[in-house]
């Protein structure tokens, strides 16, 4: 098959090009050999890094979409757009101007589309029911999008989609961590909603042939798997993948804001991104029209198949990035090591104190205490979560200021927390355990902020 001249290949921009679905775009669109790809970001460096071992030669513009001259210059000699933009970074102080910035971004992409006579934009939105009013911040800025790019001169492709399922994407990460982490799960009601769950490269696979298949011009499409399930479903099904056993309780008094901070100490997933996210899970996410199925037939992925896939990816992924999470694996070794040297120190109390009020009940339950909360935050940090270097951080606090005071009688000559003073012998070990919880306090410290959406 003769490959076509530069001269007659359509010029393809995508946007988002590092990210979950842009990635796996530009990739597909090289391979085919077929189209001029232009990568948009705001970060080029980080475009040269993802694909230069692709072997093709690609185009790259610097560009911000709330800048709207950066725009008309990455839009000029395009013939298609991809549109793959959202705005949902940030802190969790600012998570709601999300959908302010989506507006002014859609509105600058549509002006300099039309300015630069862009002949098509295929857009990536999220799947609610059509005439669905009381949408949650997150769909109804998805759909206000939409609306806005429909305004430029440009023919618009809209294609509406659920849970995307692959290693990258946001609701993806919140099934896998929570899942792979966690025994038992404390859930809102929100996971029994119904959704249409879609395999990342399903996905890639409709955008692409929206290039392709002329009947696509101009229209929007609602696309989803061959299932219909419920995240609390979808939990249930990918814990048997892994052979384990997840007990699920669901409760009515959870909310989208307690939700998403307890995403946040569990996963990679911020806060500021999990809130939206979780707000939409209260919309039922499943096909209204398959039209697209008889325009564009292809053989989508069962969730076990799509699961599995994304399991096999996230194996690849953790060789490729494992020089590059040096340092957060060297504190993790830190904080575990350190938090055994603390219950290891802790259990002295029982073998080198003579004092006889540490047999007491009350100090029994809160060593027995102390100790079930080494071992869960061991358990988290094992796996990953910022939860397991929070509970850490607060030992590490708390045990840190528990001997200094049981030291306070060598300046006060009375002891602070007992009926007797300690013995030489260990008064010298809470100056030793003083050290092993601040040791524990810097590490947890370190990796609480490292652990984000890059460690899988």
């Amino acid at each position: 098959m003769k490959m076509k001249e530069d001269s007659d290949k359509l010029r393809i921009l995508v946007t988002g090009a590092t990210g979950f679905i842009g990635s796996r775009l530009v990739k597909r669109l090289l391979a085919s050999h077929d189209y001029k790809v232009v990568c948009m970001s705001r970060n080029p460096s980080e475009v040269d890094e993802l694909f230069q071992t692709t072997g093709e030669i690609l185009e790259v513009v610097k560009a911000n979409a709330l800048n709207y001259s950066e725009l008309v210059q990455a839009l000029k000699g395009v013939d298609i757009a991809y549109y793959l933009i959202h705005s949902m970074e940030g802190s969790s102080k600012d998570w709601k101007k999300f959908a302010e910035r989506d507006r002014i971004a859609a509105e600058n992409f549509a002006k300099a589309a039309s300015e630069n006579h862009v002949k098509r934009i295929i857009y990536l939105s999220g799947l609610t029911f059509p005439k669905e009013e009381n949408l949650s911040e997150h769909m109804r800025s998805r759909r206000e999008v939409g609306e806005i790019l429909k305004k430029s001169t440009a023919k618009v492709t809209i294609f509406r989609a659920a849970v995307i399922l692959g290693q990258g994407g946001g609701s993806f990460q919140m099934l896998q961590h929570l899942v792979e982490r966690l025994p038992v799960m404390i859930c809102p009601k929100w996971i029994s909603t119904k959704s249409q769950p879609i395999y990342v490269d399903d996905v890639v696979t409709y955008l692409i042939k929206a290039v392709e298949v002329p009947e696509t011009i101009g229209r929007e499409f609602d696309i989803g798997g061959p299932e219909i399930l419920s995240y609390y479903e979808m939990m249930k099904r990918y814990a048997k993948i892994l052979n384990k056993s997840l007990k699920i309780v669901i409760i009515p008094v959870l909310t989208p804001r307690l939700s998403s901070y307890w995403i946040d100490l569990i996963t990679p997933i911020k806060a500021s991104l999990a809130r939206p996210l979780i707000d939409s899970l209260k919309h039922e996410a499943v096909v209204y029209d398959n039209s697209i199925q008889k325009i564009v037939p292809i053989e989508l992925k069962g969730f076990e198949d799509s699961i599995s896939s994304a399991i096999k990816e996230g194996k690849r992924i953790k060789k490729v990035i494992k020089k590059q999470k040096t340092s957060e694996s060297i504190n993790k070794k830190i904080l575990i090591i350190s938090l055994i040297a603390l219950a290891v120190v802790g259990a002295t109390y029982y073998f080198i104190d003579d004092r006889n009020d540490v047999y007491e009940p009350i100090w029994l339950v809160l060593s027995g205490l102390w100790y079930f909360g080494i071992a869960v935050s061991l358990f988290f940090v094992k796996n990953g979560a910022r939860l397991g270097s929070m509970i850490a951080g607060i030992l590490g606090w708390m045990t840190l200021a528990f001997w200094l005071v049981d030291n306070i009688y060598l300046i006060d000559k009375d002891s602070a927390i007992v009926s007797e003073a300690p013995n030489i012998v260990m008064t010298i070990r809470n100056f030793v355990g003083a050290v092993v919880a601040s040791l524990v306090i810097a590490s947890s410290h370190n990796l609480f902020h490292k652990i984000r959406l890059l460690s899988i």
